[in-house]
């Protein structure tokens, strides 16, 4: 890995209030479909988010990350049973069965007791869990969640743009009630900086669309089309967009679904805040482009995603079960799936 990547960046200031193809909004469509069809990254900025909204949610959870385990392990996944909501100890989730080197906090919208997918029950619906010893831990993420869902919605308006669609062809057709994710990550410093350990190895995220805000220690790294590895500065403000494998499905490989990871070599302790924006559970994704894509790029996983068949919440389900496959284990859950993808 050597060098920087230069993401474009795009103010998507005219998507959170205009959703017609004015002559803004169509430019704007332009550079997204270009930053889609190259590295599949970009920067967002335009959003609205005022900056201490996240310096709060940083000071949140730095305070709880400095808890003891034992008090941190009161929220544990386990807990949230097929919700899969909470704490995780470093070394518990894994990338392509290697453990990851850092710890989290899984949370996500906030579904009722009486909801239908709660009821039923089905995988990452629920309640989250909030740690009592640091309160302002809810608030900081409950209103980070708000924040940023418009920012998601005039993201994909621009992509619908830049695909020739109508701007709100999502939310018709594939997140009228969204799967949404978030998570809050610590990566401890590495030991080691030559080591070849990773917080997180290489991989592709699962859903439509992921925002990231990070803060100023770096560590993301992304592939590029050519096989090279370039490390994504921070830029105070600008939140990181990169897109899922239904993006990468969806478009029959015109949009990438980039691998990326991440490795803290700076001594001190890295936060990253990643919001998945994803289809609605029981959505099917289709390929609406079958030409001029980029069908066939090697994946880091050997798959081929637009061969997948079946509902995203089958897709998702046979995803997570890969993480946390002790979670599966203790909550029951099979981790198998009516879909396949197939090699």
């Amino acid at each position: 890995m050597s060098g920087a990547a230069h993401l474009p960046i795009v103010d998507i200031g005219p998507l959170l209030t205009v959703a017609d193809k004015t002559a803004d909004v169509a430019e704007i469509g332009r550079v997204i479909d270009h930053a889609c069809r190259s590295t599949g990254f970009f920067g967002v900025v335009g959003h609205g988010i005022p900056g201490n909204t996240q310096v709060r949610l940083d000071g949140a959870a730095r305070r709880f990350f400095a808890l003891p385990d034992s008090v941190k392990a009161e929220i544990a996944m386990t807990h949230a049973g097929p919700a899969w909501r909470g704490w995780f100890p470093v070394g518990a989730e894994l990338t392509s069965g290697v453990a990851d080197r850092k710890e989290g906090v899984y949370f996500g919208a906030e579904h009722p007791d009486d909801h239908p997918l709660v009821v039923a029950p089905t995988p990452l619906h629920g309640a989250n869990l909030f740690p009592a010893a640091v309160p302002e831990l809810r608030p900081a993420v409950l209103d980070w969640l708000d924040r940023v869902r418009p920012v998601a919605d005039a993201v994909l308006r621009g992509v619908a743009i830049g695909l020739g669609l109508d701007a709100d062809w999502f939310r018709a057709n594939l997140t009228h009630d969204p799967t949404v994710l978030f998570r809050v990550f610590h990566y401890p410093p590495q030991p080691d900086p030559q080591a070849d350990v990773w917080g997180v190895g290489e991989h592709t995220d699962y859903g439509l669309l992921t925002l990231l805000a990070q803060d100023s220690s770096g560590g993301l790294e992304i592939r590029l089309p050519d096989g090279s590895w370039r490390s994504a500065t921070p830029e105070p403000g600008v939140l990181v967009c990169n897109l899922g494998d239904m993006l990468e499905r969806l478009t029959g490989g015109r949009y990438r679904s980039t691998p990326h990871r991440v490795r803290n070599t700076t001594g001190r302790s890295r936060l990253s805040f990643p919001y998945f924006f994803d289809p609605s559970w029981d959505a099917t994704v289709p390929a609406i482009l079958t030409s001029g894509s980029a069908t066939g790029h090697d994946r880091w996983d050997g798959a081929d995603v637009t061969e997948w068949d079946g509902s995203y919440g089958d897709y998702l389900t046979a995803k997570v079960a890969k993480v946390f496959p002790q979670l599966f284990a203790a909550t029951g859950q099979s981790g198998s799936s009516s879909g396949t993808i197939k090699p």
